[in-house]
C-alpha cells in the first residue's frame, strides 16, 4: 500500500499508513519533549492537587516545575510505604491519586524481603497500550514482511494476591495479559501469536509452557520471530523442549493432548491444532534426537528473522547461550519499562545488544534525573571499576530535567506518575548515549544495589549477607565458621542458579557432613526474598542454590590477584559478587566440594 508523502517519518519508510501515523506520533513527542513534559507535569499536579500527599507539602494548587521541585521531596519506596499500606488495607480516600487505585503492580525489586506494591489506576493500561502500539511500526522499518507470519512468544502469568482491602496485587505483565487490552485486542497482522490466549493465561507454568511450545511446533513454518520477555525465559523454553520433546512429538503424531494438560479451557483452545502429523513428528524427532542443539531455533523454526528478548542489564549474561541456540540471530530489545511506569522504546531495534539505547517517551510520565558519579577504580570490584555512588544521599544535587541531561553522563531515574508516585527514585542507573530530536536516549547500566539476578529476582548485598549468616549457624556445632564468601550468577545451566563460594575454618577434624552443607543451601534459599523463592517454586525460573567450598587460602589468592591488577592492599575488600571469568576460574580451581539445596524453599502467595 502506498503511503502519503506527508506521513513519511525521518525514522524510515513506514510499512503502511497506520505505521506512518505511529511514527509521526513518535516524531512529535520527541521533537517537543520539553513542552510535553511541562504539560504532563501540569496534568498530574492539577489532577492530584487535592490528594493527601500533595496537600501535605502545601503545593497550593501550583502546577509549575519550580514550585514542584522546591516543595516536593525526592523519595524511595520505603518513604511511601505507610501510605501504600493504608491503601492496601482498604483506605479509599485520595491519598496518592485523585483517581481510585485499581490494583497494585508488584515490582521485582524487593522491600524487606517482599515485592513492592506499586499503585496504579485504570487509565495506565491505555498509556501502556499506546507504547505497545509503537513497537511494531518501528520494527517494520528494519524487518519487512512481518505481517506474513506469526510470532512464537513464550508469555506467562504469575500468581495474584489480594490485599486486606480487597485490591489485586500482581506483576505488571500479568495485569496486562489479563486485561481486555490484551485478551480482546483488535486483529493486527503484524502482531499475531502462535499461542492461544488460554495457554498464555493458564496459571500452571507446565501446562502453559507445554501448550505454547506445542502450538509453536505445529505452526513452525509460519514463525517469523521468536521471543519471551527476558532472555532467561526464552532459554527456559529451549530447555523445556530438550526435556519434553518426546511427549510433544507423541501428541503431534497422534493428534492428542498430553493428559497432564488438565485445564479445560486450554484443552479446548488447542482442539483446532490437534491433528495427526507424522511428517512433522518425524522432523522434530530427527532434530531433537541429534544431541547437538546448536542453532536449534533456526533448525526448527527456519523462517525466524530475529529474537525478541531483553538482553540488557543482568540479562546480558545470557547472550552467548542465545547466540548458540539461535545460530547468531539478531536480538531485538524493543522497549524499556517497569512496574512503576513504562518509559520508552528502542528506535534502532536491530542494534547489537551492547549498543541498545532507549528513547524516553515524554508523554508517559514526568521524568527527572539524579546525577550519578561512577566511582574510580574500586578495590571492591576487581573486574569492573564502577559500582558507582550517588552523590551525597543526604544532600541531593538538583535534579535534571529530561531534555537537560548531558551526553555520556550517568543518572538515576526519578519519576512522577499519574497514579501518584511523586519524585520517586526508580533505582535504575542510565547512561546518556545520544538524542533523537530533543528526547535523550539512554543505555541501561544496571539496577542500583543489585548483586545477583537470574530472572526477575534481585538480591542485594544485605540479603546475601543475612542468608550466609543464617546458614552458617548450622556449622557452629561442628566448630566450623565461614571465613569468607563471594557469589556468582551461574547461567551456564538452565535454569540458572546462585553459586556461593565459601572458605571454611574447621576446628574439629570431622567438620560438617555433606548433608549439613546441603542443608545450608536450603537455609540460604529460605532467607532470600519472595521473588527469588517464587522463581524457584512456582515459575521454575531459578535452579537450586549451590555452595562451593574452596580450599583454605583461596581468598588470599583472590586478594593477590586484585593487587596485581592495581587494587590497593590497604583498601581491598572481598567482592561479594564476581563475574570476571579469570576470577571464577580461580575459585573453581580451588573447589573441594559442591553442595546443592536438597528441596524447594517455602513459598505461598501472601495477602499483603
Amino acid at each position: 500500500m502506498a503511503v502519503e508523502t506527508s506521513l513519511l517519518s525521518p525514522l524510515g519508510p513506514p510499512a503502511c499508513e497506520k505505521d506512518a501515523k505511529a511514527l509521526k506520533f513518535i516524531e512529535r513527542m520527541t521533537r517537543d519533549a520539553d513542552e510535553v513534559q511541562e504539560r504532563v507535569l501540569g496534568e498530574i499536579l492539577s489532577r492530584n492537587a487535592e490528594t493527601e500527599y500533595l496537600r501535605r507539602y502545601k503545593l497550593g494548587g501550583a502546577t509549575d516545575r519550580e514550585t514542584f521541585k522546591a516543595k516536593i521531596p525526592v523519595v524511595t519506596y520505603e518513604d511511601l510505604q505507610p501510605e501504600i499500606q493504608r491503601i492496601a488495607n482498604g483506605d479509599r480516600s485520595p491519598i496518592l491519586s485523585s483517581q481510585p487505585i485499581s490494583e497494585f503492580l508488584t515490582s521485582s525489586g524487593t522491600s524487606a524481603g517482599e515485592r513492592k506494591l506499586m499503585p496504579t489506576i485504570k487509565e495506565e493500561l491505555d498509556r501502556r497500550q499506546l507504547l505497545y502500539s509503537l513497537l511494531m511500526p518501528v520494527m517494520n522499518i528494519y524487518v519487512p514482511g512481518l505481517d506474513k507470519g506469526k510470532g512464537l512468544y513464550f508469555l506467562f502469568v504469575k500468581s495474584e494476591t489480594i490485599t486486606p482491602g480487597g485490591l489485586v496485587a500482581r506483576p505488571v505483565l500479568t495485569s496486562y495479559y489479563n486485561s481486555d487490552h490484551f485478551k480482546s485486542r483488535p486483529f493486527d497482522p503484524y502482531n499475531v501469536y502462535t499461542s492461544t490466549n488460554e495457554s498464555i493465561l493458564c496459571p500452571d507454568s507446565f501446562q502453559s509452557m507445554y501448550t505454547q511450545m506445542l502450538c509453536g511446533l505445529y505452526q513452525r513454518q509460519e514463525v517469523l520471530r521468536v521471543g519471551a520477555i527476558f532472555a532467561s525465559g526464552l532459554l527456559r523454553a529451549i530447555h523445556f523442549l530438550q526435556v519434553h520433546w518426546e511427549q510433544l512429538v507423541h501428541d503431534i503424531a497422534t493428534g492428542t493432548l498430553n493428559s497432564k494438560i488438565t485445564d479445560a479451557t486450554v484443552r479446548e483452545s488447542l482442539s483446532p491444532f490437534l491433528k495427526p502429523n507424522s511428517e512433522l513428528a518425524s522432523f522434530i524427532t530427527g532434530e531433537c534426537s541429534k544431541g547437538n542443539w546448536k542453532g536449534i531455533i533456526t533448525r526448527i523454526w527456519p523462517n525466524t528473522k530475529y529474537l525478541d528478548v531483553i538482553v540488557t542489564g543482568a540479562m546480558a549474561q545470557y547472550i552467548p547461550t542465545l547466540e548458540y541456540y539461535s545460530g547468531g540471530l539478531p536480538m531485538a530489545c524493543t522497549m524499556y519499562a517497569s512496574s512503576e511506569c513504562y518509559f520508552g522504546l528502542n528506535l534502532k531495534v536491530m542494534s547489537k545488544p551492547s549498543q541498545v539505547s532507549y528513547t524516553i517517551m515524554p508523554n508517559m510520565a514526568y521524568f527527572e534525573f539524579l546525577p550519578h558519579e561512577p566511582s574510580a577504580s574500586s578495590p571492591n570490584d576487581i573486574e569492573d571499576a564502577g559500582q558507582g555512588t550517588i552523590q551525597g544521599d543526604n544532600q541531593l544535587p538538583r535534579l535534571v530535567d529530561l531534555v537537560d541531561v548531558q551526553l555520556g553522563k550517568e543518572y538515576e531515574l526519578v519519576i512522577t506518575t499519574y497514579a501518584g508516585l511523586n519524585r520517586y527514585r526508580v533505582g535504575d542507573i542510565l547512561r546518556v548515549t545520544g538524542f533523537y530530536n530533543s528526547a535523550p536516549q539512554f543505555q541501561f547500566v544496571r539496577r542500583k544495589n543489585v548483586l545477583l539476578s537470574i530472572d526477575s529476582d534481585k538480591t542485594d548485598e544485605a540479603e546475601l549477607q543475612k542468608a550466609v549468616e543464617n546458614a552458617s549457624e548450622l556449622l557452629h556445632e561442628f566448630d566450623t565458621n565461614v571465613v569468607e564468601y563471594t557469589s556468582y550468577a551461574d547461567t551456564k545451566t538452565i535454569p540458572g542458579h546462585y553459586v556461593i563460594y565459601w572458605e571454611l575454618m574447621v576446628k574439629d577434624n570431622a567438620g560438617p557432613s555433606q548433608e549439613v552443607l546441603d542443608q545450608c543451601c536450603l537455609v540460604m534459599e529460605e532467607s532470600l526474598n519472595s521473588v527469588y523463592r517464587q522463581g524457584r517454586v512456582e515459575c521454575k525460573s531459578i535452579g537450586p542454590l549451590e555452595i562451593r567450598v574452596v580450599k583454605n587460602g583461596t581468598f588470599e589468592e583472590l586478594m593477590d590477584y586484585a593487587i596485581s591488577r592495581g587494587a590497593s592492599i590497604n583498601q581491598y575488600k572481598v567482592p561479594r559478587c564476581v563475574n570476571f571469568t579469570p576470577i571464577v576460574e580461580l575459585l573453581d580451581s580451588r573447589m573441594v566440594s559442591s553442595h546443592f539445596s536438597p528441596a524447594l524453599p517455602s513459598w505461598t502467595p501472601q495477602r499483603r
